[in-house]
């Protein structure tokens, strides 16, 4: 496995950590529909939370606003609907992001909640 990817999963793994430790549910990790995948899907307060993870070294984390792109926002959004449809409850949906940048051997960790709306 490349360098990127293994650091992409160590991100997620650390993601993962955090939301369990804030409470969250976690239903799936690297949930996949057709050309989508979601890193991770959780449950907290009667929502269901699509979660991208992006996973950087410090000084290269892009402005948040760009980190999505509209395409990557359609395709979360099918595979989040798809997953509802599979999963036949009444549960709100919100998309958050969480980044996790490496500091040395230190892990910043910030969550964006409700980062994007589907459209």
């Amino acid at each position: 496995m490349a360098n990127h990817n293994t650091f992409g999963k160590l991100g997620e793994q650390k993601a993962v950590a955090f939301l369990k430790a804030s409470g969250y549910e976690i239903k799936k990790l690297n949930y996949r529909y057709l050309n989508a995948e979601v890193d991770i899907i959780a449950e907290k307060d009667d929502f269901l939370v699509i979660v991208e993870v992006k996973s950087r070294n410090i000084g290269f984390l892009e402005d948040i606003s760009h980190v999505i792109t509209p395409k990557k926002i359609k395709l979360l959004t099918m595979a989040a609907n798809h997953y509802m449809e599979e999963l036949d409850r009444d549960l709100e949906v919100r998309f958050d992001v969480i980044t996790v940048v490496k500091n040395a051997d230190n892990f910043e960790i910030e969550h964006f909640e409700n980062a994007f709306y589907h459209f």
